[in-house]
């Protein structure tokens, strides 16, 4: 294709409606029928990344290949489409202003008055046209964040605007709007999507195509009332129902057109309806599967978002083993070694899931050692791996103040210590080992099975590491360094061979999961944890 298209997907009256995930089916259609596409997200608070947010506030915080901490949308993309993201993929207000002002502090404008038009949606404009200037890509969908309305979202909203224009039939605008049910009435109401419609409008953006969140299915009366309202044709008025997965949602969306509207709109040609055919094998094979497999997270955020790659990975490494796979949150602020038997029964396999700071340690602690002791298949990622190595060294080689240092600087068994790295970094953002490094693996090992290849890339978010001055004394009592780091020697996983699944990697091998290509420490663990279920 001769020209890059640009699909802008928005939001109105309420946030949490999926943009990620429609943004996500648009792409996996478009590449369905042969398109390189690739996605990016505009976030609008003045954070320069979400690596220093309480996951509390945004969520996950999710990082792609070349270190970029980013919103968890970028999951989304890359679980659906397979594609990899950078940090051109994701930008925010913080990062775009900062840009212009150092623009400006080195002379670039030349005594001009800087303003928000046109410098700040120049900006805006140059990074959404740089991924398909620079690298080619037949679409670039971006998604922004928040809903329109937002006064944060202004600038964007008004880029979008001059992109439009300037663009012509090479730019479409997607907006997703929520149409309630009110219970009482017995009545869907679109009286909130007009509005919201409107006020894209009164921006300047015309929406091309409608996408109606809805919890109740929406008849042809209804549809046909929206488009008559919002100047949008009928057969670009799409519904989008709840369904029980979000991954049947690129296929509810290819039902109705979406993809048809969009190639319509842009004046390409449609060509036969793709099948999906891998993406449907895994659809059937999940909705065949009916036994269950349950695996406890145990962690310090009591929020679905916050652990959103694991929890995703865990369910696709279900599907791929045939099971339904149920997950429960373990709060490690309340396990202790009174209670722990009670709050892990009934788990076949059980998560200790990453995080920074000293709450709920403890509790992660003893979860560790409840595990490795009962031979309960356990998966330490990040700080879970690194609390397995203490809980190991103070149980089984003895040192009872075994700490990590970012817990307990005075430690005189600091079994985790700062990278050498990190030690004179004084800055908290975007400042740790972030991104994708090499990792060599011991060929005798479970992790080397596992993967079948000995040298492989796994992406980091971490300060802290395991400290190779204790490696004798760990190999020696059976916690094994299988990983490492074939520059740096940083210890990457560790497993204990004579039990049925306890492997811990420094790594967050859940960011590199994907719908069609399982990650396979969390298929090989889902598989240990049937087994063990089954004993």
């Amino acid at each position: 294709m001769a020209e890059t298209k640009y699909i802008f997907v928005t939001g109105g009256v309420v946030s949490s409606l999926g943009k990620g995930i429609i943004s996500s089916s648009i792409g996996k259609l478009l590449q369905a029928r042969g398109y390189n596409i690739t996605i990016q997200k505009f976030d609008p608070y003045i954070n320069i990344d979400p690596g220093t947010l309480n996951p509390y506030e945004h969520g996950e915080c999710y990082v792609t290949t070349d270190g970029m901490e980013t919103d968890l949308d970028l999951g989304h993309y890359e679980r659906f489409t397979g594609i990899q993201t950078t940090k051109a993929n994701s930008l925010t207000t913080g990062r775009i202003y900062k840009a212009v002002i150092d623009k400006e502090r080195r002379g670039d404008y030349l005594g001009k008055t800087i303003q928000v038009v046109p410098h700040i949606t120049d900006e805006i404009k140059r990074n959404v046209k740089l991924l398909g200037q620079k690298y080619h890509y037949d679409f670039v969908i971006t998604e922004i964040g928040g809903t329109v309305g937002d006064i944060e979202s202004t600038p964007f909203l008004e880029a979008i605007r001059q992109l439009k224009w300037e663009l012509g039939k090479n730019a479409l605008s997607v907006h997703l709007t929520y149409v309630p049910y009110l219970k009482a009435a017995g009545e869907l109401k679109t009286k909130p999507t007009q509005h919201s419609v409107k006020e894209l409008q009164s921006i300047g953006i015309q929406p091309d195509v409608l996408v109606l969140r809805t919890e109740k299915h929406l008849k042809d009366d209804v549809l046909h009332k929206v488009a008559s309202f919002c100047n949008v044709d009928f057969d670009c008025v799409i519904q989008s129902e709840d369904l029980p997965s979000i991954y049947e949602v690129p296929v509810n969306m290819q039902n109705q057109g979406l993809d048809v509207a969009i190639l319509k709109k842009m004046g390409l040609e449609v060509k036969e309806t793709p099948t999906l055919g891998p993406w449907k094998s895994f659809l059937e094979r999940r909705n065949r599967a009916k036994e269950e497999v349950h695996i406890g997270l145990v962690g310090k955020y009591d929020l679905q978002d916050a652990y959103k790659s694991i929890r995703e990975s865990l369910s696709q490494a279900g599907t791929y083993n045939d099971h339904k796979t149920v997950l429960t949150f373990i709060n490690s602020e309340k396990v202790t070694e009174d209670n722990v038997a009670e709050m892990l029964k009934g788990q076949d396999g059980i998560v200790i899931c990453p995080g920074f700071g000293q709450r709920g340690i403890e509790g992660k602690l003893v979860a560790a050692h409840y595990t490795r002791t009962h031979d309960i298949p356990t998966f330490g990622i990040c700080l879970g791996m690194q609390m397995m190595v203490i809980e190991f060294a103070r149980n089984v080689l003895g040192y009872d103040d075994a700490n990590s240092r970012e817990m307990d600087e005075k430690t005189e068994h600091n079994v985790i210590d700062i990278m050498e790295e990190q030690k004179n970094i004084t800055n908290m953002g975007g400042t740790m080992r972030l991104g994708a490094y090499e990792c060599q693996l011991k060929q005798d090992s479970r992790v080397f099975n596992i993967y079948r290849q000995e040298f492989i890339q796994e992406r980091h978010r971490h300060r802290f590491e395991f400290n190779t001055a204790f490696i004798k004394e760990f190999e020696k009592a059976g916690m094994m360094c299988v990983g490492k780091n074939p520059e740096s020697n940083l210890v990457e996983v560790v497993e204990i061979p004579g039990l049925k699944w306890y492997i811990g990697t420094q790594f967050h091998p859940e960011y590199q999961s994907t719908v069609l290509k399982p990650h396979p420490l969390f298929v090989d663990f889902i598989k240990t944890a049937i087994q063990n279920q089954k004993k």
